[in-house]
């Protein structure tokens, strides 16, 4: 059998599941990037701060740190297929919780909805993201990725649009309202404003719950990372994960992009509204984030491997975001606004290069690695609740020097987004010599 023969015939077998895992991604793109409305919605019927309005985020993301290794060790016992499976009822279980927390309007119901939510996402993560990495060649495993990455970023360019349509139509008016009715008439607006959420989730509730039936039924190979690449000779030797420092390295960078790529998608909304950009322009801006993500991750697919290697593309994926956070800083407006779009282009193929890049040369290891991975998406937990406070802090001392309420939020959710310059810092560090950590070249 001829070598292009046989490649017809890997391309063949690997692409049904691939359009089943890419269904996934779409999946988990759609209920993660509708945070971009979330947290405006939340800070004004909850009436918060900045900060906490950001944990919205943080209830998401750090249910990856709690479930990761749970999440392996269930899949380990009821394999890929079932994993998958019960993470869509488990995110189905989350979105149902939504409709008490509106009928209550009390933050920590929602917030235990999304951590929910976060949990069954975690088992799809964990099953999907080294599955499509072992699929196929190490080599190519950027360009699956990149391809798992679009059908994630057009679900979440879909679902944000979508849910800020729904939540926030009509919020500028209410806001504005608010100021000047009664306490009654203020409780009665802000709980109508609540129950607008009840009907979607209920609609995502079923959708979930259907899709986790489907799922058992979907023809999906068992693969193993020891069937692809075998731990090479010179680390034969090694007996565990804490012998590989590229990978924890890899974690690290994983972990800082997180925190910046949800900087990205889900404060740009916020921060447009912070500008004095009406609603109705606002609420489509996460999209924008998307759109660039998209369209490099199109890039990616067509480049990588053939091209450029995918440590060049994450190395130009750190410069540009050092570049797009001095432009959102230096700049103002409408601007400002697109070069934190912008950052999608930069984010795109940082966690298609990453994941092979830490994966390479693990073997037996791959699983545990897999998980530590999947637990560094808590960085999206931690860093954009960092840029809220920030945000909090520096309009709380312009305003104590008496700089107007609205001038110094505009002035503080500019500034604060230097939170971004040490994550790409990080992940320049990472594709330049940090994945070659602790490897050795073999002979």
């Amino acid at each position: 059998m001829t070598n292009s023969t046989k490649d017809i015939k890997n391309r063949n077998s690997t692409f049904i599941p691939i359009v089943i895992i890419a269904g996934l991604f779409f999946i988990f793109g759609f209920v993660t990037w509708i945070n971009g409305a979330l947290i405006p919605f939340m800070k004004t019927i909850n009436e918060l701060t900045d900060a906490q309005s950001y944990l919205v985020a943080s209830a998401s993301y750090i249910s990856f740190v709690v479930m990761a290794l749970p999440s392996s060790f269930i899949i380990s016992k009821i394999g890929y297929r079932k994993g998958m499976s019960l993470g869509l009822f488990i995110m189905a279980i989350g979105a149902l919780i939504f409709i008490p927390a509106a009928e209550a309007r009390t933050y920590w119901i929602f917030l235990l909805g999304i951590f929910v939510q976060g949990a069954g996402m975690t088992l799809l993560q964990t099953a999907s993201n080294p599955y499509i990495t072992i699929l196929g060649p190490i080599e190519s495993a950027a360009k699956r990725i990149a391809i798992m990455g679009i059908a994630n970023k057009i679900a979440g360019a879909l679902g944000s649009t979508i849910f800020a349509a729904l939540l926030l139509s009509g919020i500028a008016g209410i806001k504005d309202r608010l100021s000047t009715v009664s306490t009654e008439e203020k409780s009665e607006l802000l709980n109508t404003m609540a129950d607008s959420v009840v009907t979607p989730y209920l609609v995502m509730a079923s959708a979930l719950f259907i899709l986790g039936i489907l799922i058992r039924k979907a023809p999906l190979p068992h693969v193993e990372a020891s069937n692809n690449e075998k731990t090479d000779n010179s680390h034969a030797h090694k007996k565990n994960i804490f012998q590989f420092p590229h990978l924890w390295l890899g974690v690290a960078t994983l972990f800082v992009y997180v925190g910046a790529e949800v900087i990205a998608g889900d404060t740009i909304i916020a921060y447009g509204i912070s500008l004095g950009i009406p609603m109705a322009d606002s609420q489509f801006f996460t999209t924008y984030t998307l759109m660039a993500m998209v369209i490099t991750y199109a890039l990616g697919i067509v480049l990588i491997p053939k091209f450029i290697s995918q440590a060049l593309a994450l190395r130009v994926s750190a410069i540009l975001g050092i570049i797009f956070t001095v432009c959102i800083i230096s700049t103002s407006g409408y601007i400002s606004v697109l070069f934190v779009a912008a950052l999608g282009i930069a984010n795109a193929l940082v966690w298609p290069a990453v994941w092979p890049l830490t994966l390479k040369g693990l073997g037996k290891f791959t699983k545990t690695a897999s998980a530590l991975l999947i637990m560094a998406i808590a960085g999206g937990a931690i860093i954009p609740p960092l840029y809220g406070q920030f945000v909090d802090n520096k309009k709380e001392a312009l305003i104590n020097q008496g700089i107007e309420a609205s001038t110094a939020l505009m002035e503080a959710s500019t500034s604060s987004y230097w939170i971004l310059f040490p994550c790409y810092i990080l992940i320049l560090h990472y594709a330049v010599s940090g994945h070659k950590l602790g490897l050795k070249k073999n002979n």
